[in-house]
Formats: structure tokens, sequence, C-alpha cells
């Protein structure tokens, strides 16, 4: 059974919540440590000379990390739950009942982005609000972004907890997935300024487009260009949730 089932999908959206509220240190992880290390970036940066009419490095790096944090986090703390309900039973317990594989990661992944639009709106007043982050266009628009960077990090995840039987295996998936998306995404050299075949590279990514519409927001608002980029990672995160519906497995090995 692959069809999507509302009150099935429902259920386990909400069971997902419930167990999420009772776990602490991920609640912490979700919620506290994106705006921790926001605030440890600008005392990184703080003393960091700003050239006259120039925006400061912390607001340069500082409006990328907002979306990327959320990916990094997300990804992970996905990956590792899902692993964690495949190596206990309850993910064979639950493929035996009529749920189908789609209600399952479509439950999952309403959770994890419900959790995801929670991070993203602390980071973002954190950052905006109590370390003076700045940008030309809405911190709204900002937020929108990130949450849709947490939850493309919420579709990888459930998708490369598909591939994995443990949870270590789980997290071995973070530097195959994820670091090669902070390498090529724009934050370390401009894209543009990159090899021609890494350029390319970048160019089939979706964290590049993340970054990119954070920029455009940053430097002009909400652009047409923002949007387009904001469709990709869209289109990405739910080619993602669906191959992960199409690669899951029913019985642990």
């Amino acid at each position: 059974m692959t069809t999507l089932t509302t009150t099935r999908y429902t259920a386990t959206s909400v069971r997902v919540l419930r167990q999420l509220r009772s776990d602490r240190r991920t609640v912490a992880m979700i919620v506290v440590v994106p705006s921790a290390l926001m605030a440890l970036l600008y005392f990184v940066y703080q003393n960091w000379p700003t050239m006259p009419g120039q925006p400061s490095l912390f607001d340069r790096i500082g409006i990328s990390m907002l979306g990327i944090l959320p990916f990094v986090v997300m990804f992970l703390i996905t990956a590792i739950a899902m692993q964690r309900e495949r190596s206990s039973g309850t993910l064979e317990r639950l493929m035996t009942t009529p749920l189908s594989k789609l209600d399952l990661l479509g439950g999952y992944g309403t959770a994890f982005s419900v959790a995801a639009i929670v991070q993203a709106t602390v980071a973002c007043v954190v950052s905006f609000g109590l370390l003076g982050l700045d940008s030309v266009g809405s911190p709204a628009w900002i937020v929108l972004v990130a949450v849709v960077d947490a939850t493309l990090g919420v579709a990888l995840g459930l998708l490369c907890s598909a591939f994995a039987q443990t949870e270590f295996q789980a997290v071995q998936f973070m530097p195959v997935i994820v670091l090669p998306q902070l390498f090529l995404c724009g934050l370390l050299v401009p894209r543009g300024q990159l090899p021609d075949w890494l350029e390319w590279i970048s160019n089939v990514l979706p964290l590049s487009y993340a970054v990119d519409a954070l920029q455009q927001v940053s430097d002009q608002g909400a652009t047409a260009q923002m949007w387009r980029d904001l469709v990709i990672v869209a289109v990405f995160a739910v080619v993602a949730l669906g191959l992960g519906a199409a690669t899951l497995r029913r019985r642990t090995p």
C-alpha cells in the first residue's frame, strides 16, 4: 500500500510530535543549538573590521548560516530518530499494520517540519533581535527560507536512514551528504569563482539554492530569483521524501 491516508498520516505526525516533546535532549538540540551557534559566530566576528558602507562579516556569513544550521541539525536528528525506530522494532511493527510507507514518512516529515519551524523562528529571533543581524529583506523571508531548508534536511535524513542499519551508519551519511554541500554552496567561496567542474556539481546540490535565496533576501529582499531558488529546494525535499518512501524496508535485516 503506497497511498497517503489522512487519518493514519495525521496519527503518525501526532505520535512523533509527542515523542519529540518528551525527549528533552532532542528538543534542546533542535531549539537551542542553532541559536547558540549563531551567538558563538557573533562573538567570533565581533571585533572583525568592517569597511564603511559595507555589511559586517557577521551579517554576510550569519544570513547563510541561518539556512545551513537548521539543515544540518534536522538532517542529523531525523536520520538518527528514524533509525532508532527501526532498531527498536517499532518500524517493523508499524509496517505490519495498514500504515503505508507514505503515511509513515509523511508523518515523520510533517512532525519534524513543525520542529523545524520552531527552530528557524527561534534562531532568527535571536539573530535579528539579540545579535543585531541585519538584512535588506524582511526577517520573515529569512525564516521562510530557513524553514524550507530545514525541511530539506528532514527529507534527506529520512532518505538516508532507509539505507542505514544502525544509528552509527546513519551518522556516517553526514560527511557524504552534508559536508560537500557546505563546501560548494557558496559559503566559503562564491560559486562563480569555483573551477568549472565544481561549479557544475554545486548547481545540482540543493543547499546551493538555499544559500542563494538567503543572499537574495539579504541583499535585495524577496525577488523572483529568491522564489525560484526556494521552489527548487522544496522540489528537492519532495523528491527526497518520495525516494525515502520507495526505498523504505518493511523488515529490519
